[in-house]
């Protein structure tokens, strides 16, 4: 499913942020900021430390442009809380300090069509990275297997270029990075793929 020009779906789960547990996490609660939200397979694995390690370093970068960073797994709460707790030399994500969603029902991970159910196994997201607007539209989404570890480059670049066509009406070209030339478009009747659906 694509949900590009579409309102993300909200919901209200628990999380983990900073050691602390949130039980009523909305995504609607962001409104008037940028979200890039991201779903990972499972804690306590391989490739996921790497990728939530990478968002937390460039944390500060996000912040800067106003995003907000979310993990996403379907682990519970608990075991996020124990995995924020394990250092980094033991396969841990210690320091980092946004939030993760626990999507234990399976039920984010549904709606962002994202959910993987295989054999015996109960369900686990792919690695799906949405990009969302300050009204609650998705403008970005991408979505990789589960061995495929996603670009943080690539994720502020999509920033910069939403947020550079919002300020300037200028449409941005292949590989186009803050600072170079963008485009000049008739951007006339563009304005519906960015209201809500």
């Amino acid at each position: 499913m694509v949900l590009v020009g579409k309102s993300a779906p909200d919901f209200t789960a628990k999380a983990v942020a900073k050691g602390v547990i949130i039980d009523d996490f909305k995504m609607s609660k962001f409104k008037g900021k940028y979200v890039l939200f991201f779903f990972y397979p499972l804690d306590f694995t391989f490739v996921c430390p790497t990728e939530l390690h990478a968002f937390q370093k460039r944390l500060a970068d996000f912040e800067k442009r106003n995003v907000q960073v979310i993990g996403c797994s379907t682990d519970s709460h608990f075991s996020h809380a124990a995995w924020l707790m394990t250092p980094k030399a033991k396969g841990g994500i210690e320091g980092v300090t946004y939030p993760i969603v626990a999507d234990f029902t399976k039920e984010i991970s549904a709606a962002y069509d994202v959910l993987v159910r295989e054999g015996d196994d109960n369900g686990q997201a792919l690695r799906g990275l949405f990009l969302i607007d300050k009204k609650g539209i998705v403008q970005h989404q991408i979505v990789n297997n589960m061995p495929l570890g996603r670009s943080v480059d690539e994720a502020i670049r999509m920033v910069d270029a939403l947020k550079h066509f919002e300020e300037h009406g200028e449409v941005c070209p292949a590989d186009w990075k803050e600072g170079d030339k963008a485009m000049t478009a008739d951007t006339k009747g563009l304005e519906k793929y960015f209201a809500p659906h």
